[in-house]
């Protein structure tokens, strides 16, 4: 009798290690299910962020490109970047781009492939110019007491809703100092990185928002064109006029106004002219460079300017135009940059190695790049908001993303 109890005791255990085995098989599919699934999506989100990165790679790559295109002239359009299949340094991925001219400028196409994901993004690419602030500076920016910081646009008298910043790219303490009274109808941005309260010195200053940039504008080093005749001679103007007309446009050696009974006046006229002074320009008591009506200036200066007292660079009837005179430092090393103007001032600088002081008997219009610029002017400070459209053959310019989509093309 015990043996049989034994019997169907011993028997009873196989069922029970039979539905032990399918739980622990059942138990053993999921996990395997699961750890499958997680895996294939793993493999998925890798090769998706992989073509993602590849299709941003192929815009990047676009975008230097037409950058680079930019320096051959003539500039021309006929045939755009594009590349196919191009492997993405230390992956498996692959970008293919292709850019097209649009109504807004040019369309680029980027399409990035990593295993079965394939990614597209496009972006809208504009030119962009050197003269973007109002004001922009590498270090020190300083406005005198009661001094307004505007915007109007020479392009469309209309237009009253100009977007205006001042700005510098250092983060230092004190970098601007904005004294009592100063107004600035728009905003004052710091380097990247900084903060505002200490970067900014405010001494009562009424602004828009400060912040610190998410991006440095680039810099780029200025030369002078290669086509100008060297001249082998200075401009010399003592207690006389000279006038200077397109055909004399051409590389000099200095620029010498000086009073004897009357003061030395240099005048362009004609046209469009251009020079490149490899020496200090010097202006000497009251005398003055004037830009006649109709004329335009663009001036490279390898050294100095030196104005004296009550001498200036002034535009005849002065005109709101701010490209009407142009001034870029073309050297590497520190260059100082004393600007004055008899009355209204007008025009643009571009020195970002140069410390500049401004000094007018008026309001002054335009835009400045320097290392450091201080605005000693007994008027106000106007940023001439058409300075933002440019085109292929102005200094400096290069392409920048506008607008940026990813999926089908919907910019």
């Amino acid at each position: 009798m015990n043996r049989l109890l034994q019997s169907k005791k011993r028997g009873s255990a196989i069922p029970l290690a039979l539905v032990a085995v399918m739980v622990l098989l059942a138990m053993g599919t999921g996990l395997l299910s699961l750890g499958l699934n997680s895996r294939i999506y793993s493999v998925r989100t890798t090769s998706d962020i992989a073509a993602r990165c590849a299709a941003d790679a192929g815009l990047t790559v676009a975008l230097f490109e037409m950058n680079e295109k930019l320096k051959v002239e003539p500039w021309s359009d006929s045939v755009l970047p594009t590349a196919i299949n191009q492997e993405l340094s230390n992956c498996d991925a692959t970008f293919s781009y292709k850019v097209e001219p649009s109504t807004s400028g040019y369309v680029v196409e980027s399409i990035g492939k990593s295993g079965q994901a394939e990614k597209q993004v496009y972006a809208t690419l504009e030119l962009q110019g050197l003269f973007e602030h109002a004001i922009l500076t590498k270090e020190t920016l300083t406005l005198k007491s009661g001094t307004l910081v505007d915007g109007y646009n020479s392009l469309d008298p209309l237009d009253t809703d100009a977007d205006v910043d001042i700005g510098s790219q250092s983060i230092l303490d004190d970098s601007i100092v904005l004294n009592s009274g100063v107004t600035v109808d728009g905003d004052v941005v710091v380097g990247v990185g900084g903060n505002p309260d200490t970067a900014i010195k405010d001494l009562g200053a009424t602004t828009g928002d400060k912040y610190a940039a998410t991006g440095e504008d680039p810099l780029p080093q200025i030369t002078a064109p290669t086509n100008l005749f060297n001249m082998g001679k200075a401009i010399s103007a003592h207690g006389k006029t000279v006038t200077i007309v397109p055909a004399d446009s051409g590389t000099y050696t200095r620029i010498v106004l000086k009073q004897t009974v009357t003061p030395g006046v240099l005048e362009i006229s004609g046209g469009d002219v251009v020079l490149h002074i490899t020496g200090d320009i010097n202006l000497g008591q009251s005398c003055e460079i004037i830009v006649k009506d109709g004329s335009t200036l663009t001036l490279y200066a390898d050294a100095d300017i030196h104005c004296g007292n009550d001498s200036g660079i002034n535009t005849e009837c002065p005109t709101k135009e701010a490209a009407t005179f142009q001034l870029y430092a073309t050297s590497q090393s520190t260059q100082y940059f004393d600007v004055k103007a008899k009355s209204e001032w007008t025009g643009v600088i571009y020195a970002p190695n140069a410390d500049v002081d401004l000094y007018a008997n008026g309001d002054a219009y335009g835009s400045i790049v320097a290392h450091g610029f201080e605005f000693k002017a007994g008027g106000n400070y106007h940023y001439d908001e058409a300075l933002r459209k440019v085109d292929v053959d102005d200094e400096g310019v290069r392409f920048v993303v506008k607008r940026w989509h990813e999926g089908n093309y919907g910019l």
